[in-house]
Formats: structure tokens, sequence, C-alpha cells
């Protein structure tokens, strides 16, 4: 691949000057040169940043954004939002979720994301039979990663209705395996897959509501090489009574008294941890997928990211439930939503980096890294070329020190200021635009009026 060269990237150690990437044939850094010629690179029309990772989504959801703000119920909260997004996962063709999944990646690198975790649980027609192609809709998310987006496929068991194994509702027929089932659908998503260098695949659980100890235990049996496995956990406070009431634990107490947590683990949401889980969870290595625009939308609550990150913990971003998909409003969210808990300015930032812009984004993509198990997050030897491009021209990068772009981006800005966006060392959006946008635009356009108008 023909070499990179930026005036200004963003390396593990800070802000360097005249950066030239050599990659080899997969899009992966194999020599980094700072101070140095072009020497023939392509030259980059702006400051180079590490892609982001989106470590938590549902592509189908981006159809509801939007539809649920009319206050109907005086309560309106996480469990009546959801009746309204089953309605939606109901009525999806396998070809409509390919469309709507494929609108939304083009979207999330539009939006500075250059990977995706898909939490994948839609698995069967809406009466609850398989496809005849079991994987069917598994193949639908991989053939919409076409625009160019990294992806980790993340198929996701889900048996039960509540804590207890409580049988599922009519409405959630579409997501229902049991290990047998779900290890069949692995097993065929892994063969789809094949050879194919920026996908991965990983399993997932959807909640301890929604599977038992031994269920999960027979799956990471059966999946002894997984390097990452992902699960909600204790989004809600009615979530945390409920596991209260059945087993006499919190969610998260629950999993580290019965499960090796390491890094390995990305627990999706976590909002409602104590103290003591917090710490834990920080020392042990693992992961914490956090939404805040969808954590804010539903009204989940606020994770504890200060005390979090004071005690060592890692974190990644995710777009979730669609509502937005902008890495500047997840990080923005994340960073307002402790200043708004302690009524101060300025929390998430760490005595080796002092600039909240400069930490939130290099331990949201760390972590997003580890919780997808792509080799991404930094421009580092040995890492994807997975590139977001700044533009240099944008005013409000004007005369913008290398020390404050970051912070200008994240917080005075939008996916306006975003010039390229490079996956792999394939540039996949240039002028803040993709080469297939308006065929991918038009057929989500189609598929939102037969649906949304029916």
């Amino acid at each position: 691949m023909q070499p990179l060269y930026a005036e200004q990237a963003l390396l593990p150690d800070g802000w360097a000057r005249r950066v030239r990437l050599t990659l080899d044939c997969s899009g992966i850094i194999r020599q980094i040169e700072r101070n140095a010629a072009p020497h023939g690179a392509r030259r980059l029309p702006g400051p180079a940043i590490p892609g982001m990772a989106n470590a938590h989504s549902h592509a189908f959801q981006r159809l509801l954004a939007g539809l649920t703000e009319v206050a109907d119920c005086p309560d309106d909260n996480f469990w009546t939002w959801r009746e309204a997004l089953y309605r939606v996962a109901n009525r999806l063709s396998p070809e409509q979720l390919e469309t709507v999944t494929r609108y939304a990646y083009l979207e999330m690198l539009r939006g500075g994301y250059t990977s995706v975790a898909e939490f994948h649980y839609l698995h069967h027609q809406p009466d609850g039979h398989a496809y005849a192609n079991r994987e069917e809709l598994g193949e639908c998310i991989l053939a919409a990663a076409d625009v160019g987006i990294r992806l980790t496929l993340l198929p996701v068991l889900y048996t039960y209705s509540d804590f207890g194994g409580q049988a599922p509702a009519p409405a959630q027929r579409r997501f229902i395996n049991d290990v047998a089932g779900y290890l069949s659908l692995y097993d065929a998503l892994n063969r789809a897959i094949g050879e194919h260098s920026l996908v991965v695949l990983g399993p997932a659980f959807h909640s301890l509501r929604a599977v038992t100890q031994i269920q999960v235990r027979s799956v990471l049996e059966a999946l002894p090489q997984t390097e990452i496995i992902h699960m909600h956990i204790a989004e809600q406070r009615r979530e945390v009574e409920a596991c209260r009431a059945w087993s006499g634990q919190r969610p998260v107490e629950w999993l580290l008294e019965r499960f090796a947590l390491d890094e390995r683990w990305c627990l999706i949401h976590a909002t409602h941890v104590n103290a003591a889980e917090c710490t834990r969870l920080a020392w042990q290595g693992t992961i914490v997928g956090l939404c805040p625009t969808t954590e804010a939308n539903l009204g989940d609550g606020v994770f504890p990211a200060e005390a979090f990150l004071q005690a060592g913990g890692r974190f990644g971003i995710g777009s979730d439930s669609q509502v937005s998909i902008s890495v500047t409003e997840e990080l923005r969210w994340l960073e307002y939503g402790q200043r708004l808990r302690a009524e101060r300015r300025n929390r998430l930032w760490s005595p080796a980096q002092r600039s909240v812009g400069e930490n939130l984004y290099a331990r949201a993509a760390d972590g997003g890294s580890r919780a997808i198990g792509q080799p991404v997050g930094t421009i580092a030897l040995g890492r994807g070329a997975d590139l977001i491009v700044l533009d240099a021209d944008h005013p409000m990068l004007a005369g913008c020190p290398p020390e404050h772009l970051l912070n200008r981006w994240l917080f005075a800005g939008d996916k306006q200021l975003i010039r390229e966006v490079w996956v792999a060392g394939t540039r996949a959006l240039s002028d803040g635009h993709h080469p297939r946008e308006r065929e991918i635009t038009a057929a989500f356009r189609r598929v939102a009026r037969q649906l949304l108008n029916g």
C-alpha cells in the first residue's frame, strides 16, 4: 500500500510533526517516521488521529431514533421504550435489515468511527422459526460492512425474559436460542466470515436476565479461544432491584463472584455499580462499554466514570440505540455527565494527561480497541492504519495549536470537522463523503417509508 504522510499526527506519546507511515498489504502500520519527508507518500489534508471503535451497536435501531420522544406515559422509561423497539424489530425483513445496517455504518464512518462491534440478537423470523439459512440475518450484517468499516460481529445468546429463567415474551421470539442452537449459529457465522481480515467474531450474552450461569459457562467452555466477551449489565435500577430479589446480589456483584472477569470482558452500561464493584472492575481490567447519548435518552442514569478512571478503569464508547451516531457527542456527554454530578468542570483528566479531550479520546480508543478485539485504537507499529483526518481548512481549527485540536473538535465541533476517514490503509471517506453515499441513503429512505408509513 502507498505510504501515508501527515503534517501532524497524534501518536501514543503525543502530537508529532511530519509523520510518514509505511503500511503492509493488509493496511497494518510497519514503520513510523517523524520529521520525515513525504517520499512519494499520499499527503493527508489535515491532522491525523486514530480512528475510534464503536464498542456497542444495534444498527437496526437507527429506524427508531427520534420516534419515541412524545410523553404518552407519565413514567416513561427504558421499559416503555423497549415495547416500541420490539414493534420495529419484528417488522424487519433480512433485506431491510441489511439496508438499515449499511446506512448506520455509513453514518458511523461520517461520525468518526472506523470500526464497530455489532451486538446482534435478531436471529430468526418474526414467528421465532429459524430461517432456512440459519445465519441469514448475521450474513446481512456482514454484507452491510461493505461500506468499508471494520466489524466485530457479536451474535447474542438470548433465552429468557427475566431472572430465574422466565419464559420469553411473544415479542422476543426472533431473539431466542438455546445453547445448542446458539453454538450452531456461531459456527455458521464463523464459516461465513472466512478469512475476511476486517471482521472478527465473538460471543455475547444479552444480560443476566436473558441467560443462566450454566449457559454462560457452557458457551465459554465451547469457545475457549475467544478473546472478547460482551454482556449488557446493570443498565437500569429496576434491573438491579430485580437481581437482588432473585439472588440476593447486585448484577455486577453476582457476575464477579461467579466468573473470572478480565480484559476479555466488556460490560455494557454498568450504569448502576457501587463503589466496590467499580473498583473491582477497574482492578481486573474489565472494559466498560459506555453509551452516554443512549443512556441519557433512555433516562438510565450516569455511570461513575470519574471514580472508575481514577481507579485505573478502561472504557470504550458506543452508539447503542443510534439516537446519535457521533464520536464527539458520546465523549462530550460522557464528560458533561460527570460535570453535572460533581458541579465542577474538567472531570475526566489524568495526572499524565491534563487535556480532557486528549485523555478521553485516547482512553476511549484504547478501551474500545480491546473491547472489539481488533488491532486499532492508536497510531503505532502493528496496528491498522485506521485514521480520522481533521479538516485543516475548517474555521474552527484555524490557528489552533496541536494541544487544543481534540478539545476544539470534541467540545466545539462535530462531524463537519472530519475531512477523511481511512480504514486499514484504504480511504473510506473523502471530503466528508462516501463514494456510495447516494445509493445507500436512497435505499434507507425507501425502507424507512415502507416500515414507518405502513
